[in-house]
């Protein structure tokens, strides 16, 4: 790891929060961060959980149900939480490219512009005053219409909505995704210009994810680059610009002159986690060969990461018991740590999944 790996490393964990002051809510945590990458339900709580100060899973929960966040589709056709309020513009801006992305797909699937309209109309039809309702119980409804939703035609249908601002997902339902129409879930929702909402998201991406360049940016948003340049232009001025080798690279002014600190104490991080996904560029805190361990197989689906010094140096996982959690640590390389480290980085995740230890491995 060179200085300059190390000082960007620092920086970021800095400002996403995952070392100095914690947020005092999620609702907190999540308007910071701007978006938080949230396909796993269980992983996603523990990433707010972890940027959030005394945090426990039904804390986060909560705030779901209290309409403060809520998941969908914003940006780059993946699942994230966002703040509620947020959701409507954040929809609008980001993710004309991924439903363009879906229409092969959507082809291949044969739903067209009439399907998928109809499908429009009987989700207003089904979820108008209902509440939440669960996945399954949903999808059989709009089977129940004439319309099929076997060979993942359900999961694009809704997705396709929920893109264009019909539904979001609500609180889980007996461990099942659930749906509500966002206009009746979220009714005082802020309302953007295009332009203001380029810089509203440039603004919270760079003081949440710097130091990161515009392609960081653009690659995170999913925006083209023009309109990431142009929301970069709008916001640089509450910003801070330093230039290391010729990149520049974009911040919160507070986290300019901070320089790498080596007593950075272990962490554990959930899969999918903004301090790796949220950059275009990620050599600042993997290699290369290591970054392979995190998606064995390429396959997409990311493993939880330990973080030491704000290197990426492991894998984890929990196995839950009915008396508690049993928890492995697999380090990329073999040498000696301090057991306090570890046992501290154990302690914060298991006071917010709010379970007793069972058992540590550390291999």
């Amino acid at each position: 790891m060179t200085s300059l790996d190390g000082a960007l490393a620092y920086r970021r964990l800095r400002a996403q929060h995952l070392i100095g002051a914690a947020h005092d809510s999620p609702a907190e945590t999540v308007r910071w961060m701007g978006a938080l990458q949230a396909q796993d339900y269980a992983q996603a709580l523990w990433a707010i959980g972890a940027r959030t100060a005394s945090a426990t899973l039904a804390c986060v929960e909560q705030a779901i149900s209290a309409r403060q966040i809520v998941r969908t589709w914003p940006m780059r056709g993946t699942i994230h939480f966002v703040p509620a309020r947020d959701a409507a513009w954040m929809g609008a801006l980001c993710t004309p490219r991924s439903i363009a992305a879906a229409a092969l797909r959507q082809e291949q699937l044969e739903l067209d512009d009439r399907i998928l309209g109809r499908c429009g109309e009987i989700l207003r039809r089904e979820l108008a005053g209902a509440g939440p309702m669960s996945r399954p119980e949903l999808l059989r409804r709009i089977e129940a219409h004439g319309v099929p939703v076997g060979a993942q035609r359900g999961y694009h249908i809704l997705v396709h909505h929920a893109q264009r601002g019909l539904v979001v997902l609500g609180p889980m339902i007996d461990k099942q995704q659930s749906y509500v129409l966002l206009d009746e879930w979220i009714t005082d929702p802020v309302q953007l210009s295009r332009s203001d909402a380029l810089q509203e998201l440039a603004l919270r991406y760079f003081r949440s994810h710097g130091p990161a360049t515009v392609h960081d940016f653009a690659n995170w948003s999913n925006l083209a680059m023009a309109d990431a340049r142009a929301g970069l232009e709008a916001a640089g001025g509450s910003l801070a610009l330093e230039v290391r080798d010729g990149v520049r690279y974009w911040m919160d002014p507070s986290h300019s002159d901070v320089e790498a600190s080596h007593s950075v104490a272990v962490q554990l991080l959930p899969g999918f986690d903004e301090y790796l996904l949220g950059y275009k560029d990620r050599s600042a805190v993997i290699s290369v060969a290591n970054a392979a361990r995190i998606v064995p197989g390429a396959n997409g689906v990311f493993k939880p990461m330990i973080v030491e010094s704000g290197q990426i140096t492991g894998t984890w996982s929990r196995t839950t018991k009915a008396r508690g959690i049993e928890l492995t640590l697999t380090f990329f390389t073999r040498r000696r740590r301090a057991k306090r480290d570890i046992a501290a980085a154990c302690a914060k995740y298991l006071a917010f999944a709010g379970q007793p230890l069972l058992k540590l491995t550390c291999a």
